[in-house]
């Protein structure tokens, strides 16, 4: 199994972290969707400089947040702090989360768990089914073979997995791509609630990810 890889959220600087400051389009319907539940307790994992961290906090939910780089936690708890919210914060690998079982009630991981290898993504799905209570959800996406990333002539690392390199933050990080039956199959332990491919256009390229809605059931 590939090593853990952090993002390089340092130099993603103040006049090019807007993207990263604005919550996702999902996010909002998640909110409203865990709050008609009654859901409480959130885990952002992967949480970046804090976007879904400040949504979640902002709606009273029990934040916490979760990343491999300092930087990024660190920048969260800041911006968590001039908006007088709160959130409890830990800095860890996502193949071994330092939570208790049965603790989260609704999880977000958004264009994260993709960075591992295939080993590494069925680690972090026991992780997420272990941490999440009786039917508590999980909102993530994962990269499709459909993508550009995943027809470039990056290193190899298994049948789904190669190391991006590009300049940017996530030169030299492990990104798994998947296709339905592999979903299915990596998420059997679910209930698998909605899954969708969308494609995602920028200037000269595109990216597709599959958006995966999960439900936990004993």
């Amino acid at each position: 199994m590939i090593k853990s890889k952090r993002w390089n959220w340092e130099i993603v600087k103040e006049n090019n972290e807007e993207y990263w400051k604005n919550p996702s389009e999902e996010s909002y319907y998640l909110v409203n969707k865990w709050i008609s539940q009654n859901k409480k307790d959130f885990l952002d994992l992967g949480c970046g400089l804090g976007r879904h961290c400040i949504l979640f906090a902002k709606n009273d939910f029990n934040v916490n947040a979760f990343d491999l780089s300092e930087n990024a936690i660190e920048r969260t708890k800041e911006w968590m702090n001039s908006e007088g919210l709160e959130a409890t914060y830990n800095i860890g690998d996502m193949l071994k989360l330092p939570y208790l079982d049965n603790s989260m009630d609704c999880i977000l991981c958004r264009n994260v768990i993709s960075h591992t290898d295939t080993e590494g993504i069925k680690k972090i799905i026991k992780e997420l089914y272990r941490v999440l209570k009786d039917r508590g959800e999980c909102y993530l996406t994962l990269g499709s073979k459909q993508s550009w990333g995943f027809q470039q002539n990056w290193p190899v690392v298994d049948e789904n997995t190669k190391i991006r390199l590009e300049k940017g933050p996530e030169n030299g990080i492990p990104h798994f791509y998947t296709d339905y039956n592999l979903i299915k199959e990596l998420f059997k332990e679910f209930e698998i609630l909605k899954i969708s491919q969308i494609e995602t256009f920028y200037k000269d390229t595109s990216s597709w990810h599959y958006h995966v809605l999960v439900k936990k059931n004993i």
